[in-house]
């Protein structure tokens, strides 16, 4: 495989080292350039971060450089501190515009594509290590939680990632009924966008998106115009694989527009101290590597009978870490519509931060609507609200700015 700048990539942690060390020996592309830029301007974490999650960038020479990503490969995640290394990596572009153009362009983003293929190599691998991550994770999620999942030999962690849940545990709401959106996956649902523009990301409540980088210009974005996207954020721990929101037909369909790896300006402020993702600026998710699916369904008027048809669009977006949008099969090169009832799988995520933009025409998705006796949320253990949701000494800065300057 391949990088951008047609270099193999790395296939052992020792020549990930060494490469990046002649990158920085040699400048190569501007590395050591824009390395020390980075960590010349790092901008200090807030001074009530948990000490878990510390990393000090400030001009840090090469050699911490490698030491992080030796410690962060050998490091074994559990359920509840699965974001502390990611959120340690972002201190170094935090609110820094240096840092920010060190980690998406150039070398730099090399550097994070080659050693984020080196921890997907590293979740596929078989052996005695594998069998323990998996065992510490089935410990820490308990039998309450693993019983929602079928047990199989799982042979790699990632098989063990993308466990598959039992059917009747995630019964799909209303089968008959196609004007009924169901959840695509086991996830946050924290921000509601509408006025969708086609080029132009507009400010809605703090947020911006740009339909037509996001569907990587497909013809299909300008019937998102005016309408209303909402975002489903997957926990670490959660059920990794994304189903049909709707039912009707995938028209169109595209598995990797390719995108960064890691750049969140301000990564705390996405887990918002529990409100995961809400009023977060959206915008930067045009740039992750991501794919999408444009399902055709039928609408429905008053009386339940066929009232036209129209589109719903589906964006997985692959996050920090292994960054992966898997499709099944016969999604990956539609040729011709696919049939799908809501609910069916569509593919899944393997290990690392993962997230679904819905987007609907205007007019068709006003609001979150719940019946009685549906689930709202968890009464959560407070190890796991502390791990993946709580990041109390954070303030939200809500400042709208680029990937890039």
């Amino acid at each position: 495989m391949l990088q951008s700048d047609q270099t193999p990539y790395s296939k052992t942690l020792e020549e990930f080292l060494e490469k990046i060390r002649t990158w920085f020996k040699d400048d190569y592309r501007g590395f050591k350039t824009m390395y020390c830029a980075a960590v010349k301007n790092v901008v200090p974490y807030p001074e009530d971060t948990p000490a878990e999650v510390r990393c000090d960038w400030k001009d840090q020479d090469i050699d911490f450089l490698c030491r992080f990503f030796t410690d962060w490969y050998n490091w074994k995640p559990g359920v509840n501190n699965g974001l502390d290394y990611i959120e340690k990596f972002s201190w170094l572009n935090y609110e820094n515009d240096y840092g920010m153009v060190f980690v998406t362009c150039g070398p730099g983003y090399d550097m994070t594509a080659d050693f984020t293929n080196l921890q997907g190599m590293q979740m596929d691998e078989q052996g005695p290590q594998a069998k323990e991550l998996i065992n510490k994770w089935i410990d820490e999620l308990g039998p309450k939680r693993m019983d929602d999942y079928e047990i199989e030999d799982w042979k790699t962690f990632n098989e063990f990632f993308i466990r598959k849940v039992k059917k009747p545990k995630r019964p799909v709401d209303a089968p008959h009924d196609d004007s009924v959106v169901v959840a695509p996956a086991d996830c946050v649902i924290n921000m509601i966008v509408d006025q969708l523009t086609e080029t132009t990301p507009i400010p809605v409540k703090t947020v911006t998106m740009n339909v037509a980088q996001l569907l990587g210009n497909s013809s299909y974005a300008e019937r998102f115009i005016g309408g209303t996207a909402v975002s489903c954020i997957l926990m670490p721990d959660s059920y990794h694989r994304y189903h049909a929101p709707v039912t009707g037909e995938a028209v169109e369909a595209c598995e990797d527009i390719h995108g960064v790896y890691y750049g969140m300006r301000d990564f705390p402020e996405l887990l918002d101290k529990g409100d995961v993702g809400y009023g977060y600026d959206y915008e930067m998710f045009d740039h992750f590597r991501r794919g999408y699916v444009i399902f055709r369904t039928e609408y429905l008027d008053r009386f339940g009978h066929r009232d036209g048809e129209g589109y719903v669009g589906m964006v997985p977006v692959g996050l920090n870490s292994i960054a992966s949008v898997n499709f099944l099969p016969q999604f990956k090169n539609l040729d011709e519509p696919v049939k799908v009832k809501k609910g069916d799988e569509i593919g899944n995520f393997t290990y690392g931060g993962s997230l679904n933009i819905l987007l609907f025409e205007h007019g068709r998705f006003p609001a979150l609507q719940l019946h009685q006796g549906q689930r709202i949320g968890v009464l959560e253990d407070p190890e796991r609200t502390a791990g993946l949701f709580t990041r109390s000494y954070h303030r939200p800065s809500r400042q709208r700015r680029p990937l890039t300057p």
